[in-house]
């Protein structure tokens, strides 16, 4: 993931903005970490450099 899309990203559940926590960057992309709503606290991983921006309702095994 790039980190101009942290700019656009936001909450899919509340539209609160998104932090950036526990990256991982390899040449130059974020590859890992985690997004944590500052408006809700909700949290949405990043795993091998895709964000998992589906509510948690909607994700696998949760």
């Amino acid at each position: 993931m790039e980190r101009l899309l942290l700019e656009i990203l936001c909450c899919p559940v509340c539209r609160g903005e998104l932090e950036l926590r526990d990256a991982e960057e390899a040449e130059g992309e974020i590859m890992s970490g985690t997004l944590v709503c500052l408006g809700c606290g909700e949290r949405y991983p990043i795993t091998d450099g895709i964000p998992n921006m589906l509510p948690p309702d909607q994700r696998n095994g949760g």
